[in-house]
């Protein structure tokens, strides 16, 4: 992918760090692009490390960004990434969601972090926004190297997709949903290319009355968050791409994430707060649910005076001593 040096950001540019752009790949070969965040005042000492990725939809240059950039002003070395086949990273075809690749590109870029000699590999950590919380929990599990996690407006993508909010999808309608993507797959065969799916946002708000839809817009579509190079922005995912979700639970082994600490935070007024309250119940201590009062999902995208960094901070402080 062609990647550009601009600064592009949703956010303004900090002159508390230093950014540079960066390219790793995972174990499947693809190359992921991220934007890397020190601390000006690091001073040649090994420092503990934050892997940043989501929502799901989104780019470095959004939330992630924001949080990474953030979280580097207060000491951390942070790697904000796209996942494979979304904004610079590589991967072919383009806007692909996959559980078992998206989880593995956290992996992925704990490996990068830890190869760099400024980071100390003892303490890294990881930020999971939206979907991508549900994919930091997942990779946390099995990647003992990862010894602290925290998320913000987590969603279970493989939950949702298979069960609809509110685990309110009969079988029925579960089975329609298989039996369209099964066949999908014969006319993309035929075709040699994967179809898109409808758009993710609408391009306005014209006749749109869902209040969750509306809240994305606000974000993704509009100049508080709008990226050219986001799906949720301006594109779709492949038809099929709900597919594998539907059966791969993601956050079957969370429990195995313990004896490492989780921190969970979602708003009071989220529409997914329940995501999170039940990713807490299945956990095994140390564990921590943070509801925001008077928040709702979108708000801890990207508002500071909604997002609880000062908290993120000393939890990490706390847990990546």
């Amino acid at each position: 992918m062609k990647r550009t040096q601009a600064w592009d950001k949703t956010f303004a540019r900090s002159a508390k760090v230093d950014h540079q752009k960066v390219t790793f790949k995972n174990r499947y070969g693809i190359t992921l692009a991220g934007d890397l965040y020190l601390p000006k005042d690091r001073a040649g000492r090994k420092l503990a490390a934050l892997a940043v990725s989501g929502p799901f939809g989104a780019v470095k240059e959004q939330s992630s960004g924001l949080y990474a950039q953030t979280m580097a002003e207060r000491g951390y070395v942070t790697l904000a990434f796209d996942p494979s086949f979304t904004g610079e990273s590589g991967g072919e075809p383009r806007n692909v969601p996959s559980p078992e690749i998206d989880t593995e590109d956290f992996s992925a870029a704990v490996d990068f972090l830890g190869l760099q000699a400024f980071v100390d590999r003892a303490r890294i950590g990881l930020i999971g926004i939206c979907g991508f919380g549900g994919m930091a929990l997942n990779a946390a599990a099995p990647d003992k190297r990862i010894k602290a996690v925290v998320t913000t407006s987590m969603y279970d993508m493989s939950r949702v997709m298979a069960k609809g909010y509110y685990d309110r999808l009969t079988r029925e309608q579960r089975g329609q949903l298989l039996e369209r993507m099964s066949q999908q797959r014969w006319a993309d065969a035929e075709r040699g290319t994967p179809a898109a799916g409808p758009r993710i946002l609408p391009e306005t708000l014209e006749g749109v009355t869902d209040p969750v839809a509306r809240m994305y817009f606000d974000y993704y579509r509009t100049p508080r968050g709008f990226h050219e190079r986001s799906p949720n922005s301006n594109g779709a995912w492949t038809a099929t791409g709900a597919m594998p979700f539907m059966n791969m639970p993601l956050l079957t082994y969370v429990d195995e994430i313990s004896p490492r600490p989780i921190l969970l935070i979602a708003g009071e007024n989220a529409h997914s707060r329940y995501f999170s309250e039940d990713a807490y119940e299945a956990a095994a201590e140390p564990k921590e649910l943070l509801i925001i009062k008077n928040a709702d999902h979108v708000d801890l995208y990207d508002r500071p005076d909604k997002i609880p960094f000062d908290k993120i901070a000393e939890f990490f402080g706390k847990n990546l001593r």
